[in-house]
C-alpha cells in the first residue's frame, strides 16, 4: 500500500464520517434530513469499499507464513477472537439486563408478589455474559 492510497483512503473514511453528520446538523429537524444522512453514508461506503477493491488490495501474493510466525499469529488471532466473544456479549447481555430491570422495577411498584417472575428475567439476561465468559474460555483453551 503506498503512501498516496493510504492518504486517499484516510480521507476518504474522515469524508465519510464528516459529510453525513453535516448534513444531518445542518438540515431542518424533518425525514428528508435524516434520509440525506443515510443515503450519504451509504454511498460512501460503497465508494470506500469499491476505491478499496480497485487499488488498494490489489498487489502481489505473499507466502504464507511459517513456522512460528504462524503460530504467533494464530494465538494473536485467538486472543483477539476471546476478547470480542467476551466484549460483545458482555455489551449485549449489558443492553438485555436494562430493559428487563426497567420492565421488572416497574411491574414491582404495581404489584409486589412478583419479584420472583421479575429476577428469573433479569437473571436470564445475565446469562449472556456468561455464556460469551465460557465460549472465550474455551477459545483460549484451544490456544
Amino acid at each position: 500500500m503506498t503512501v498516496a492510497s493510504k492518504l486517499i483512503l484516510s480521507m476518504l473514511l474522515l469524508t465519510s464520517i464528516v459529510l453525513p453528520f453535516g448534513l444531518f446538523k445542518a438540515g431542518a429537524k424533518t425525514k428528508g434530513r435524516y434520509l440525506a444522512a443515510l443515503g450519504v453514508n451509504i454511498a460512501a461506503f460503497f465508494g470506500i469499499m469499491a476505491y478499496c477493491l480497485l487499488f488498494v488490495f490489489v498487489g502481489n501474493a505473499l507466502a504464507a507464513e511459517t513456522g512460528e510466525a504462524a503460530s504467533a499469529s494464530a494465538a494473536g488471532m485467538g486472543y483477539i477472537a476471546a476478547a470480542v466473544a467476551t466484549g460483545m456479549s458482555c455489551i449485549g447481555g449489558g443492553i438485555a439486563v436494562s430493559a428487563a430491570a426497567s420492565a421488572a422495577l416497574g411491574a414491582l411498584s404495581e404489584d409486589s408478589t412478583i419479584m420472583g417472575k421479575s429476577l428469573i428475567f433479569v437473571g436470564l439476561a445475565e446469562g449472556v455474559c456468561l455464556y460469551g465468559f465460557l465460549i472465550s474460555f474455551m477459545i483460549l483453551g484451544k490456544l
